[in-house]
């Protein structure tokens, strides 16, 4: 049995899709028989600090409320937990290395514990993830105080054990700033495809009728946090457009804001209530059951500007619907066009447009897109098989190397 502890900035019950990893990997661990914690932040002063979630033990920190400045505080209130059940684990797996990297790396030189960093978002080794957040205060990423900062942060973590890249962009950060090529380890994000699977037609109408969905509908879904930097102040103004066009629609925004410096929800609800639009759009809000929604869904959308990976791309292909994405980022390691989803120019209207409009009236072509979607997921995308790669890089690490675990 291993022990394991995974480092990360927010937790569940937040339902984000770093979160939603790092709970994957942790009760994936524990299904198979280690022993796993979890130290995260307690953003919400109603959550307890300690719990047991799935077989996994959850230790949360200060400090809580909202504000991006309070994150920072985790490189030092992380530590105590750290120390303190150093007993109970051999490797730290940090999702999401911006800040909690440098606690991670302390530890690990410090006890002798093995560091696996996992970005969860592009910029988090060039430190242009922290350019939005600068701005505010007159700084930039190439400011000479941020940029001394950054060179000793990540000389620091460049003595982990491995980088995960989730995708190739973030590989080729990694080998941008200098991280040896035989540390970086390519894993994929995962899906639960038993929980994220294909209805059947009279599963569809059951999951409608529960919801509130009338059967007859063209229903089209975005899942993920509501922030701009996700394309939907373009999908409104499209939608706008695309509804009109059609008959009974409807446009599902699972999710919500959140903590995300980039909430846009107000804005999104302000557009709807002003373009008329209330009949037409519907804010679902946080839910713990986003496999009916997509499930109950005819088409899945998600035109962000900028993407890691894509988790909620891979849940809905596994539910076997067909997707319209924007292929920036790591999309294009999911996703290609025309043969198992439709990809699009990001900040594009028109190829948006385009593109709902030929999956609206297409049946045959949203059938076969759903279907290879389903096929490309369990080929590459199941929980097991990326647990399986981390343990055999946790494997590999224990013996002082580091594998290729491949995608």
């Amino acid at each position: 049995m291993t022990g394991i502890c995974i480092l990360t900035e927010t937790f569940h019950p937040v339902t984000g899709g770093g979160e939603t990893q790092a709970l994957a990997l942790a009760s994936g661990f524990s299904r198979m028989g280690h022993d796993v914690c979890v130290v995260t932040r307690r953003h919400d002063k109603t959550l307890p600090k300690s719990g047991l979630l799935e077989g996994v033990r959850i230790y949360r920190v200060a400090p809580s409320g909202t504000g991006q400045l309070r994150k920072w505080a985790l490189a030092l209130t992380t530590l105590g937990p750290l120390i303190r059940h150093r007993n109970s684990y051999s490797y730290i797996i940090v999702s999401g290395y911006r800040i909690l990297g440098i606690p991670a790396m302390l530890v690990s030189i410090l006890l002798g514990k093995k560091a696996i960093l996992k970005a969860d978002n592009m910029g988090e080794m060039s430190g242009e993830y922290f350019r939005d957040g600068l701005a505010k205060i007159g700084l930039r990423p190439d400011s000479f105080p941020v940029r001394v900062f950054l060179d000793l942060r990540n000389a620091l973590l460049k003595r982990c054990g491995a980088f995960i890249a989730i995708s190739s962009p973030v590989l080729h950060e990694l080998e941008a700033c200098g991280v040896a090529g035989n540390t970086i380890v390519r894993i994929p994000n995962s899906v639960d495809a038993e929980r994220f699977c294909p209805a059947s037609e009279a599963e569809k109408h059951e999951i409608r009728q529960t919801l509130g969905i009338r059967e007859e509908a063209f229903v089209v879904t975005y899942t993920g946090r509501l922030v701009d930097y996700k394309g939907l102040p373009l999908l409104l103004r499209v939608w706008r457009e695309v509804h009109a066009g059609f008959g009974e629609s409807y446009l599902l925004l699972v999710g919500s804001g959140g903590l995300d410096m980039h909430n846009c929800e107000t804005g999104l609800r302000n557009f709807v209530r002003e373009q008329g639009l209330d009949d037409c759009v519907t804010f679902v809000g946080s839910v713990g059951n986003v496999q009916r929604y997509l499930q109950a869904s005819d088409v899945f959308v998600l035109p962000t500007e900028r993407e890691a990976f894509g988790i909620s791309l891979i849940e809905a292909m596994a539910c076997g619907i067909p997707v319209v994405a924007s292929g920036v980022g790591g999309i294009p390691d999911i996703l290609h066009d025309n043969v198992d989803g439709c990809l699009i120019p990001a900040g594009d209207f028109q190829q948006l447009r385009d593109s709902l409009d030929r999956l609206f009236g297409d049946d045959e072509l949203r059938k076969r897109l759903g279907c290879r979607a389903r096929d490309s997921i369990m080929q590459r995308f199941t929980q097991q098989a990326v647990i399986e790669q981390y343990l055999q890089l946790l494997g590999s690490s224990s013996a002082g190397k580091v594998a290729d675990a491949g995608v």
